[in-house]
């Protein structure tokens, strides 16, 4: 069996004591998997995201993951606006690959040297993709990361996120069903 990443055992969350996001939760992710969070808006996803990432503390249950990075849904909200692209990549990331990667995201390295507005919504979330790939995470949090992009480059960015498997274990939240059992190892649906 592969490295575990991820390990969530009877987690329990809500934002009330009478509404219950998660109660008696359990996923485990390893490195090589992907697996998909599925449902309606305000059924939890994003609030999963938020319990690993340890901004919100569960009622009850543990959670523990390995180094984490993540693609946000909206790629504006995930760069500061005063502050150049490649200057942000390079607070988090060792940039010594970051040609192969632009490369396979279709991305000219000068496009990183400007501010975020002056990039299209899918270059810029491309961009965040490139970031999130050079911090060399163990478990890779992907929140709606190709809702950005045209159908055609939303396929092309999944097969390059599924290329990198051997070196992280992925969880996608997606509105896309389709998508998420194309791509995934398990499709969990919440709500």
């Amino acid at each position: 069996m592969s490295e575990e990443v991820l390990h969530i055992k009877d987690l329990s969350f809500g934002y009330t004591k009478n509404k219950q996001l998660y109660k008696d939760f359990n996923l485990s992710l390893h490195v090589g998997e992907i697996k998909s969070i599925v449902g309606e808006s305000g059924a939890g996803k994003s609030t999963l995201f938020e319990l690993i990432l340890g901004n919100l503390k569960p009622t009850s249950g543990t959670l523990t993951c390995k180094d984490v990075s993540q693609v946000f849904q909206d790629p504006y909200s995930s760069f500061h606006p005063s502050y150049r692209i490649i200057d942000q990549i390079k607070d988090v990331a060792n940039i010594d690959e970051i040609e192969k990667y632009l490369k396979s995201m279709d991305l000219e390295y000068a496009l990183l040297e400007k501010l975020p507005h002056l990039l299209s919504g899918g270059q810029l979330q491309r961009a965040s993709i490139v970031r999130a790939l050079l911090m060399k995470p163990k478990l890779l949090l992907l929140d709606e990361p190709t809702s950005a992009l045209d159908n055609i480059i939303q396929l092309e960015v999944m097969k390059i996120l599924l290329g990198h498997l051997d070196k992280f274990g992925m969880l996608l939240i997606t509105h896309d069903a389709d998508l998420a059992s194309w791509c995934s190892d398990e499709v969990i649906t919440i709500g």
